[in-house]
């Protein structure tokens, strides 16, 4: 078919009014006006019979203007609430830090407003390396509690860096690990301007302190420890990458992950272990989502 003058500026016309579109569609309402729950139904090896539990997951909320102010993070909280999971997990990135940020929420804010969330096994809380990025006290001393923590358990939040604590459902136990950040201290610059990073993570002495055979939940913020977790632990429950913030037809064309799309997003099977890499709740660099809606994740385990 000969392609005429106007039916080619026809065409780019027609490209470029939908990428417009799409633009404006990835910054004001993808971000801001969807919430969805995914679902996940897994039977980990070696899962106990007669256990189950369901997990709320909240990830990666980067409370803030345009996209996360104070009211939206109190509807987030109702909507998890209103799914009665038997606990709810909460993986880290808890402020806004990127350029784009149009107003900031307090963390006495957010905090208070997570505070609200309730479940029958507790909401229990690790965190993400822009908490400790944004705290200069913390970069500069190379050491914690980093604000966010202070302030979670202020709320009554407990928050694991390297800890565990073991947890009781119909009268059969498993364990809840927090591994501390793997990107928590910035140390300087790389050539070609990436910066150097060191984490405050320790995931041996972690599952060292676990002293019975009972099932392992790992709480993790970035996926890339996933090759390094042993089959002992049952779920490795992950947020840090936005499922790339804009994912089509199951591909993410930027990640902030070593290992690109392989740990990008959703539920994955390695070796008989299961990892799930939520899609979070805010925007992290670009405040721009298409593909990958912010989510509230349900996780039920049984055998």
């Amino acid at each position: 078919m000969k392609i005429t003058r106007r039916r080619f500026l026809k065409t780019l016309g027609v490209s470029g009014a939908g990428m417009v579109g799409l633009t404006g569609y990835g910054f004001a309402v993808e971000p801001m006006h969807r919430l969805e729950v995914t679902r996940y139904a897994i039977a980990p090896r070696g899962w106990p019979p007669g256990l189950s539990v369901s997990i709320a997951v909240l990830a990666d909320l980067h409370a803030g203007g345009p996209h996360m102010p104070a009211e939206r993070i109190h509807g987030i909280v109702q909507s998890t609430n209103a799914l009665e999971a038997d606990l709810i997990v909460l993986l880290g990135d808890f402020a806004a830090s990127h350029k784009f940020k149009t107003r900031s929420v307090a963390p006495e804010v957010w905090s208070e407003a997570l505070g609200e969330l309730k479940a029958p096994l507790g909401v229990h809380a690790i965190l993400g390396n822009h908490d400790w990025w944004d705290d200069l006290h913390a970069q500069r001393s190379g050491k914690g509690p980093v604000l966010g923590r202070r302030m979670l358990e202020r709320e009554g939040v407990p928050v694991y860096e390297n800890d565990v604590v073991r947890l009781v459902k119909d009268g059969r136990r498993f364990w809840l690990a927090g591994l501390g950040d793997q990107m928590a201290l910035i140390k300087g610059r790389r050539k070609r301007g990436w910066r150097k990073f060191e984490g405050v993570d320790d995931l041996d002495g972690t599952l060292a302190k676990i002293k019975d055979e009972a099932p392992v939940i790992l709480l993790a913020h970035e996926p890339d420890i996933f090759p390094r977790v042993p089959g002992r632990v049952a779920l490795t429950l992950s947020g840090h990458t936005h499922g790339g913030q804009v994912r089509l037809m199951g591909y993410s064309p930027m990640v902030p992950s070593r290992f690109g799309n392989r740990f990008a997003y959703g539920h994955i099977v390695e070796n008989g272990r299961h990892l799930i890499v939520s899609g979070g709740l805010g925007c992290s660099i670009l405040p721009v989502r298409i593909g990958v809606p912010p989510e509230i994740v349900m996780v039920d385990v049984a055998a």
